[in-house]
């Protein structure tokens, strides 16, 4: 707003103060008259609006208090400043009822154009302070995009690392983490999970999925990619991938001073993605709640897409076998309400493994 070109409107009862003050204020100011409140709302409505309002308090047909309520009771003229005209002055009562100053009549030219001036020039600056607060807020939208993009880009490469030594393809990164969203999507409303499962949590529950075999890119090998079954040494060194994954994670957390939910997520997902819901699991051999809930979601899930999957010492399953020997171990191998969500969400999950099949 060029405070040269702003618009005044004053209102008044009396032509003789109208005259007057359009006198004092239309060299500087583009000014409006009227001689009533009703008047004044009308102009009020017109585009290009009034900047400012040299308002009296005494009008004919309603108060100057009434109209400034109503011009502050719209959005469209709430931030317009208004100056109350009093013939006893009564800056408190003048205050309380929304307007920005007080001038006692009769009126003082200079005292009047000080005035006008100093809550345009206010009322300028707050709108350039609005503008640049949007602006920088878009800038922070903006960057925090770009650092989100980046960390989902890292974590990707990451994961992939551990997922192709291993001559998995990168699709099953893709579909164990929207098995799990979709997981979580169902059981946000369940009793045991609903206080952990938010929005905001289902969100760095799909961005942690992908890290639940990043310890494997310790494992030899030999081990790793032995297409008999593994001795019992053998087995021994790949069940430390577990350990490795969480340890790797740990040194992130340090390394930073903090963690957050998407860490935490990804350290346990990486420790206890091999847990069993009866206790025969490994690392630790938890069983029940113990488990935490987002390995949990992640067993049924990784499960799941191993089975319907070839591997280099197995033939891929189908769906219905999958989903069978799934509910075979509901209550053994997985958290009962976790399978009973992946029965319901069946048709979800066939249509990820559709959609981010492997290549033939």
């Amino acid at each position: 707003m060029n405070i040269k070109k702003a618009i005044v409107l004053i209102v008044d009862e009396a032509p003789d103060n109208l005259i007057l003050m359009n006198g004092l204020l239309q060299e500087q100011y583009q000014v409006m008259l009227a001689n009533s409140g009703r008047a004044a709302l009308d102009v009020m409505q017109q585009v290009p609006r009034p900047h400012l309002v040299v308002l009296d308090v005494a009008l004919p047909d309603m108060s100057g208090y009434s109209v400034c309520h109503q011009l502050k009771s719209s959005p469209d003229t709430a931030g317009i400043p208004v100056i109350f005209l009093q013939q006893q002055p009564d800056e408190a009562r003048a205050f309380q009822e929304g307007g920005a100053d007080v001038v006692a009549k009769p009126v003082a030219g200079d005292v009047l154009r000080a005035r006008v001036d100093t809550h345009l020039r206010l009322s300028h600056s707050t709108e350039l302070l609005k503008q640049q607060r949007n602006l920088l807020e878009h800038v922070v939208e903006e960057v925090t995009l770009e650092l989100s993009q980046m960390l989902d880009a890292m974590i990707w490469a990451l994961a992939s690392l551990a997922e192709t030594r291993e001559y998995e393809t990168p699709n099953h990164l893709s579909r164990v983490q929207h098995y799990v969203a979709a997981l979580g999507r169902q059981l946000q409303s369940h009793k045991r999970f609903s206080e952990e499962l938010s929005d905001a949590s289902i969100k760095a529950l799909f961005k942690a999925a992908p890290l639940h075999d990043i310890g494997k890119v310790s494992i030899p090998d030999a081990i790793l990619l032995k297409p008999d079954r593994l001795t019992d040494e053998e087995f021994s060194v790949m069940k430390m991938h577990t350990v490795y994954g969480r340890d790797a994670i740990v040194d992130v957390e340090n390394r930073l001073g903090y963690t957050n939910t998407f860490l935490r997520y990804a350290r346990e997902i990486a420790y206890s993605h091999q847990e069993k819901y009866d206790g025969s699991g490994y690392p630790e051999g938890l069983a029940g709640d113990a488990i935490p809930m987002s390995a949990r979601l992640m067993a049924v899930a990784d499960v799941y897409d191993a089975l319907i999957s070839k591997r280099v010492y197995k033939p891929a399953f189908t769906h219905e076998t999958a989903m069978e020997m799934i509910r075979q171990g509901s209550g053994e191998h997985f958290d009962p309400d976790v399978v009973d969500a992946m029965l319901t969400v069946e048709e979800e999950f066939m249509a990820i493994a559709e959609r981010y099949s492997d290549p033939a």
